[in-house]
């Protein structure tokens, strides 16, 4: 008996990664929408920071670790 070895070079799966941040109408899609015009100044200085963070490192959601390093990298700390 032989076995059949399948070529590790080679992925058994469609790769859709490469486009995966592009949505219907070619915009990225982002968890928290085009909100930030109606938020404070502080607010949208946040939201600013995390989408910033989503693009830079290929994610469309952030874990709650994520984002008080995006917090904290805002400068801010725990009283």
């Amino acid at each position: 008996m032989s076995l059949q070895t399948e070529s590790l070079a080679e992925p058994t799966y469609q790769d859709r990664r490469q486009n995966h941040t592009a949505g219907p109408n070619g915009l990225e899609r982002r968890q928290f929408g085009n909100s930030h015009h109606s938020l404070t100044p502080a607010a949208r200085e946040l939201a600013e920071a995390i989408d910033n963070y989503k693009l830079q490192n290929r994610r469309r959601f952030i874990t709650y670790e994520e984002m008080l390093n995006v917090v904290q990298s805002l400068g801010y700390t725990k009283p």
